[in-house]
């Protein structure tokens, strides 16, 4: 198992690493006659790509995606669909000089112990740059959630300590932070302008809502949608953590109080609250499916860092190049991406069970 390829029947396999020629990704089990275009894909990789402001990276990627294969005349055709997004504004001689020193925060050591080889350049397939590949994917399973009315909205919820304490969605893509409340916004790009300066990064929070998911998607026991959709969330290289419904905060409350009871709403049953997040039983309950995730800060920093080289050396790490120094941001489109994936994979799943 080489961990390339994420689903079981909508499934996804992404290839190329951050200074490559390209980055890419075949994606299996796409029924035929989806109606899909080149635009949709890219409005969702125009969300994802470097430049977009003042506190991401300035790396230039026009990110263009070329469709290989899979699609005819603007429908999907049920063979894999391949998609590539060409490698265009990476400057590798900003690596050379770190080429032999193992970076703190990144995964030059184990991939080092693993492989016995790594790809210096930007940290190769450890690079957030495959999540490109992600996104292209996660645009088609977008296509075929609308078509079951599901909907994924996914926002900055906090960056360090400063949450967004308003919810007016309209305005999620109006600020650089991606977050629903402008006047937190405005603070959080603040905070990120200032820790740019001294040279240092932040981390953050994601909140997603998934509206419309029916009830009855995964399966028990190890299949929990849930376990599926933390696994695909964890898979993000920035994620440090994953939280559904009061996530950790069902350690503070009573049974009496955590339990979602129900009641009839015409033909639907219905539950009064929500703390599961829409999901019991790792089964969902037709609720929203309410979810957090913990973004890092990003591990490229200018400051000087204590390390050592690839021969055991003591020395200093001085990171140049561009880098986000928050993550959050641009991994808006990513976590919403990784969920349409899961729930796409779900759906067609269950209807193997129910025809």
């Amino acid at each position: 198992m080489s961990g390339n390829s994420f689903g079981t029947i909508f499934k996804i396999t992404s290839f190329g690493e951050s200074h490559g020629p390209a980055l890419g990704v075949v994606i299996d089990g796409v029924p035929p006659l989806l109606e899909i275009s080149a635009s949709d894909i890219q409005f969702e990789l125009n969300r994802r790509k470097p430049g977009q402001s003042k506190i991401t990276t300035q790396r230039k990627e026009g990110d263009t995606v070329q469709i290989l294969s899979g699609i005819f005349e603007g429908k999907t055709t049920g063979t894999p669909i391949g998609l590539l997004i060409l490698n265009e504004g990476h400057r590798s001689a900003d690596y050379e000089e770190i080429k032999n020193i193992l970076r703190p925060g990144h995964a030059d050591f184990v991939y080092l112990k693993k492989y016995g080889i790594r790809d210096h350049r930007g940290g190769g397939r450890a690079s957030g740059r495959e999540t490109v590949a992600r996104v292209a994917a996660g645009a088609i399973a977008k296509k075929i959630l609308n078509q079951h009315k599901i909907n994924i909205l996914a926002y900055t919820l906090a960056i360090g300590d400063i949450y967004a304490k308003k919810m007016d969605y309209a305005t999620i893509e109006n600020n650089p932070v991606r977050c629903p409340d402008p006047q937190a916004a405005k603070l959080m790009e603040e905070k990120i302008e200032e820790v740019k300066k001294n040279q240092d990064s932040i981390g953050g929070i994601i909140e997603a809502i998934v509206h419309g998911c029916p009830a009855g998607l995964g399966d028990p026991v190890f299949d929990k949608l849930d376990a599926k959709l933390a696994h695909a969330l964890m898979s993000i290289g920035s994620t440090k953590g994953v939280e559904f419904g009061e996530g950790f905060k069902v350690s503070k409350l009573l049974g009496s109080q955590n339990n979602d009871k129900y009641y009839i709403d015409g033909d639907k049953v219905k539950t009064f609250s929500n703390h599961t997040g829409g999901i019991a039983g790792g089964i969902s309950t037709g609720e929203n499916i309410i979810l957090r995730v913990a973004i890092k800060p990003t591990a490229s920093i200018s400051q000087p860092q204590q390390t050592i080289t690839t021969d055991g050396k003591q020395t200093t790490a001085e990171i140049a190049g561009r880098h986000d120094p928050c993550i959050c941001p641009r991994a808006v489109p990513v976590v919403e991406a990784m969920i349409a994936i899961t729930l796409v994979d779900a759906l067609l799943q269950q209807k193997t069970i129910q025809q």
